[in-house]
């Protein structure tokens, strides 16, 4: 508590006396005493439930309660579990805190995260720090006291969770996401159970997960990172697009993955927490946490590659048929569209005559047959000339009219 409301004070005095203040009011109590004679306080039932009241902001959780446990035996106060761990947790909490990442309402511990058989998955710090560019990080605090397939394990676990569906789900919804495996990834991130505790990532994925390993070696701290990375690949991992231009599209697509950042919490201490000391699982350098949480080979990549490849290809596709254009036989032309359509749909080709002539060619065409059809007409109405007078016969008195 002291690295954390005072990271900059190298002395407790303060936070020791309002500590003592709160035990007198039965608020807080000592849960164990480390062997550098540093204490570890928790909140005692009343000052959970003062705290929950007073200081928890709309939209922020209290920590579970932490309860008094006694050995079955000899009665003793059992805190043994609580202490180193809990003090690195708090520890990482300080130097978030101190680098301007999360304000001290920020930090929750010990957050369940229910499973579809009912197992919780906790998380040893939750962190909300929108303000610096991390609406949201879940953090596990490892001091080598675990496997590092265990890790592997929680990371599935929130790897699952975070493709839960809430309860009252619509049940067309629901019978698609059973009836198929791999459903629940055309679902949207806003329909499902996450989104009900956490405000959106920003980025594409899941909540984002921290691994921060303490009080252990670099050479173990690089042997669980590349258990990680091998064994929880399909967890953390993005995919290729599902893209006509394949060639063309480099980018990842990182929607139903989970963002998996490292470090140490020596790291941490020594350079501070917004310096370049998180790996994300995949790349090889050390980024900030904000560059390390970002995706810049993710959707932004992949709609500027999609659009140019889609450019490229409809200038390819135009330049192909300019190439295949028909060219009248008779003036050398090219067709227009309409005039090549009017050739190649099978309604129009019927009555489309000479298919090798152009269109103004083809009007010249039409034009003729018109003016000969209407001089047909024309003869066909016209009255019959009139015939000259036949010589007259002769007979009697054919003389005598000519004389």
């Amino acid at each position: 508590m002291w690295k954390l409301t005072r990271p900059d004070n190298q002395h407790d005095k303060l936070v020791r006396d309002n500590l003592l203040d709160l035990e007198e009011h039965h608020l807080v109590r000592i849960e164990t005493v480390r062997d550098d004679q540093r204490q570890v306080w928790v909140l005692t039932k009343r000052g959970h439930g003062e705290a929950k009241k007073l200081l928890e902001p709309k939209g922020i959780r209290m920590s579970v309660l932490r309860e008094k446990k006694y050995d079955p035996v000899t009665g003793k106060l059992l805190g043994t579990s609580y202490d180193d761990h809990a003090a690195a947790v708090t520890s990482t909490a300080a130097e978030l805190h101190r680098a301007g990442i999360g304000h001290r309402l920020g930090f929750q511990t010990e957050i369940g995260h229910r499973l579809g058989s009912n197992f919780v998955q906790r998380a040893d710090l939750v962190v909300r720090a929108p303000e610096a560019g991390v609406p949201v990080l879940l953090l596990e605090i490892d001091r080598r006291s675990e496997d590092a397939h265990d890790l592997v394990v929680k990371l599935r676990r929130y790897w699952e969770w975070g493709r839960l569906l809430p309860k009252d789900t619509a049940k067309r919804t629901v019978d698609l996401v059973r009836s198929r495996p791999d459903a629940i990834e055309h679902v949207d991130h806003d329909k499902r159970l996450w989104r009900r505790f956490y405000p959106p990532t920003g980025r594409e994925g899941l909540v984002p997960v921290a691994f921060v390993f303490a009080d252990t070696t670099e050479a173990k701290v690089d042997n669980t990172v590349a258990v990680l990375e091998e064994a929880g690949r399909r967890y953390w991992a993005p995919r290729r697009y599902d893209s006509l231009y394949e060639k063309a599209v480099t980018a990842r697509d990182y929607r139903q993955a989970v963002p998996v950042v490292v470090t140490t919490l020596e790291q941490l201490q020594e350079h501070g927490a917004d310096a370049a000391v998180w790996r994300r699982l995949g790349r090889t350098e050390e980024q900030t946490l904000t560059a390390a949480l970002d995706n810049p080979d993710g959707d932004v990549l992949y709609r500027a590659q999609e659009s140019r490849a889609e450019a490229a290809d409809k200038q390819r596709r135009a330049a192909e048929r300019e190439a295949e254009r028909p060219v009248c036989t008779r003036c050398g032309r090219k067709f227009t569209d309409e005039r090549w359509e009017e050739i190649t749909v099978h309604r129009s080709a019927v009555r489309a005559g000479d298919k090798s002539v152009c269109g103004p060619c083809r009007a010249d065409d039409i034009a003729r047959e018109k003016a000969a059809a209407e001089a047909t007409r024309l003869r066909a109405v016209a009255p019959p000339e009139p015939e000259d007078d036949p010589e007259p016969e002769r007979g009697r008195g054919w003389f005598r009219r000519w004389t």
